[in-house]
């Protein structure tokens, strides 16, 4: 059975033939990594310490704890399928509002921080550093007790979120600027769930 190429470039000479071919496998191989990486699993690196330790940036930046930063995997597709849950780690374009208030979103067009507050729903900041939803403490074993700061400003406030929209945090509640400072996350700013850091080697993991 003759292969396609064969079928509509018989005349030309079997070099040619064999050339075309590699040049159309090539460029079909291309289109799908980019189609998987538009609209599947696209990778992504952390630049800040606000996700500390949870997931790594490198030195010599501020805060940062290895050598080299932990690269994720994110699903873009999952949320077209079901709601966002809280405690999901999300990469999500970089709001307007952030960008004015943040100095390390400098030149990021993403953040990766962890969902907290739903639509609809209270959040509150103890004097602790503990949250609270809707009244409730909420239970984070995500976070290390010395990554809350007992002098942050945003200490005993109160945010509501509102409908349509999801309240984000940093795990490094110290070193995090997130929701707290400007705001909550409309559903159409979320690109995909964390759910894989692939490198380096020794930080593979699943989340």
């Amino acid at each position: 059975m003759r292969n396609p190429i064969d079928r509509l470039f018989g005349r030309l000479p079997k070099p040619a033939r064999v050339a075309l071919d590699w040049t159309l496998t090539i460029i079909g191989a291309i289109a799908i990594v980019l189609a998987i990486k538009a609209w599947v699993v696209n990778p992504y690196r952390i630049p800040t310490s606000s996700m500390e330790p949870t997931l790594h940036c490198a030195r010599p930046s501020p805060g940062c704890e290895a050598r080299f930063s932990d690269r994720v995997l994110a699903d873009r597709v999952i949320y077209h399928f079901r709601d966002p849950r809280r405690g999901e780690i999300i990469v999500f374009n970089t709001p307007p509002r952030a960008r004015q208030v943040c100095e390390s979103s400098s030149g990021s067009s993403v953040f990766v921080k962890r969902l907290i507050g739903l639509p609809g729903e209270t959040i509150h900041e103890d004097r602790q550093g503990f949250i609270w939803v809707d009244g409730k403490k909420l239970n984070e074993p995500y976070i290390q007790a010395d990554r809350r700061r007992a002098d942050s400003p945003n200490f005993n406030k109160t945010w509501h979120v509102l409908k349509g929209e999801y309240f984000f945090m940093g795990d490094n509640r110290a070193s995090s600027c997130d929701s707290r400072e400007w705001g909550s996350v409309t559903r159409a700013n979320l690109i995909g769930k964390v759910f894989m850091t692939y490198w380096p080697p020794n930080r593979i993991s699943f989340h």
